[in-house]
């Protein structure tokens, strides 16, 4: 193509379309020849729009956090014995949940695979372009912690985590929440409700989350925003970890 002069490149520069810029540097004379300006512009357009996406993917999913960063549905061990719905995954898979703003509870025995399940909600989201995050619930008992010591540290925390398209809450209810715990867990799930959505990986079925939560009023208004407009899915007692270590040996 045409060499484009400095001071076009500069400009193209200076307005944020360097890969536009390398796009068309790019563009090979004699495979574009007997195409019009348009139909080269358009070439150019879809190689530096390819490369804007995947640049964008990979920074979603570099500040998602996610536990296993490689976690991926289409790898998910499909073993008879974990008693997972293949069905059901690849309908995760598509994100309409989000879409939908409707939550996912993977409950299950400890080794069952329910972090790496969460882990690759959050990379699939980022592979359709939106903003997911992962926390641990002791980690969140912590971030609450030091952000009570700054000033508005704990409606910045919360508005942080209620900005999130998908927010996926690993080992929740390990530990039974206080009750400064349960007052930011109602905040910020009555700011994400109807809103987006939220993945819960949890040892602990829904009969026992409200005597968890504490059995309060507290307890009725947290399963109040989530029991609604959530589908549980069971990852079953086979322990993932024992049957990975085994192949290893």
């Amino acid at each position: 193509m045409t060499m484009l002069d400095t001071e076009t490149k500069n400009k193209m520069r200076d307005m944020g379309a360097a890969s536009l810029l390398d796009a068309l540097s790019a563009l090979d004379d004699a495979l574009t020849l007997g195409l019009s300006f348009e139909e080269k512009l358009k070439l150019a357009v879809d190689d530096a729009h390819a490369v804007f996406t995947h640049a964008k993917i990979q920074g979603l999913g570099r500040r998602s956090g996610v536990r296993y960063p490689d976690a991926d549905l289409r790898r998910v061990d499909m073993l008879t014995e974990r008693g997972l719905d293949q069905g059901m995954l690849a309908q995760l898979g598509t994100c309409r949940f989000i879409e939908l703003h409707h939550n996912i509870v993977f409950q299950g025995f400890t080794g069952s695979g329910k972090s790496y399940l969460g882990s690759a909600l959050a990379n699939q989201a980022c592979q359709h372009r939106i903003r997911a995050h992962y926390v641990r619930m002791p980690d969140l008992e912590e971030l609450i912690s030091v952000a009570a010591d700054r000033p508005h540290g704990k409606t910045q925390l919360l508005k942080k985590l209620s900005n999130f398209t998908l927010l996926v809450i690993d080992e929740w209810l390990l530990d039974p929440p206080d009750e400064a715990l349960q007052s930011f867990l109602l905040e910020l799930l009555e700011r994400r409700y109807d809103a987006a959505s939220t993945v819960f990986c949890t040892q602990y079925p829904k009969k026992d989350w409200h005597t968890r939560l504490g059995g309060s009023v507290h307890a009725d208004a947290i399963m109040d925003r989530i029991v609604h407009n959530t589908t549980w899915i069971e990852t079953g007692t086979f322990n993932m970890r024992e049957h990975q270590a085994r192949i290893m040996l």
